[in-house]
């Protein structure tokens, strides 16, 4: 089994075709197809079915595709480890996060990173925690932020707290606060029409829970947003939502702060515990920890 015929077995995988897939490996299709033949009779089992006009993994290729994209992915790690110099004039630095962070602190960090490091390429992946710890275990990312503790058990993965930020309502600036003359709690949100986020968005379930956990159900005003679309939903006056207090800051909305103790959200730092980040992602993630620190 080599390198060059797992290669060729994924990017048929994913093109669903062979001609395509030759085109994007820049190789002639009949040497890809004599490729993938050789493959399957090393492996003793037919990886693809070929019908005319139609490509589909069979059993064996469903079982072989997430092993070959681990197996390629450790070793772009490793190629890319080998030739970073020791200055980190170049490489490359996956990481992952969650809009929420993508839209506050990320940017930020990211610029001071590449103010270091302008020869070092920056790759973000934005999605929510449970993805991203799914991307992050298949040897796609170097490092990724994710909320934590993890509703699922976190496949081999070493996590370090790096940010325990506070959620505040967000309303209109020119509506009056959602509560006057007292500290605001969960309880004051029954009944009130909320901007929610989409569903597998991890401030989603956190709110839900809290909703939940006060007695009642969140009233969705409108529903289905990412964290651009929800501002632009509390702007519009479609009812308040939950937000980090480092995006209210940013968003020209007024936010008001739950009483103590307040509701917040963990963030923590995490890679994959079998295999040490390269050294420009291990450069970030203190970079990272040291400007999340001091927030």
């Amino acid at each position: 089994m080599q390198l060059h015929q797992l290669r060729y077995f994924v990017a048929v995988a994913d093109a669903r075709h062979f001609t395509r897939a030759a085109e994007r490996e820049m190789v002639a299709q009949p040497s890809l197809s004599q490729q993938i033949r050789a493959l399957e009779r090393e492996l003793g089992a037919e990886l693809f079915h070929r019908a005319r006009g139609h490509i589909s993994l069979t059993d064996a290729g469903e079982a072989l595709l997430p092993f070959a994209r681990r197996i390629l992915a450790d070793t772009e790690t490793a190629r890319r480890q080998v030739q970073e110099v020791a200055r980190l004039g170049r490489g490359r630095v996956r990481l992952g996060a969650p809009p929420s962070l993508c839209a506050s602190v990320v940017p930020d960090v990211l610029r001071v990173f590449h103010d270091r490091y302008p020869g070092v390429e920056l790759v973000v992946h934005e999605d929510g925690s449970q993805d991203l710890v799914r991307v992050l275990a298949a040897g796609e990312l170097d490092l990724a932020l994710i909320l934590t503790p993890l509703p699922v058990q976190a496949p081999a993965l070493a996590t370090a707290e790096v940010l325990r930020e506070e959620l505040v309502v967000v309303s209109p600036p020119d509506e009056p606060p959602p509560v006057e003359g007292r500290p605001m709690r969960v309880a004051d949100l029954r009944d009130r029409p909320l901007a929610i986020f989409r569903r597998g968005y991890d401030l989603r379930e956190l709110i839900t829970a809290a909703c939940r956990e006060a007695g009642f159900e969140p009233l969705p005003g409108v529903e289905g947003g990412e964290m651009d679309a929800v501002l632009g939903f509390v702007r519009a006056g479609l009812g308040l939502a939950v937000v980090p207090g480092m995006v209210a800051e940013r968003s020209g909305l007024r936010a008001t702060r739950f009483a103590a103790p307040g509701l917040h959200r963990t963030v923590s730092v995490a890679h994959r515990s079998d295999v040490s980040p390269p050294r420009a992602a291990r450069e970030l993630r203190r970079i990272l920890t040291e400007h999340l620190a001091a927030e």
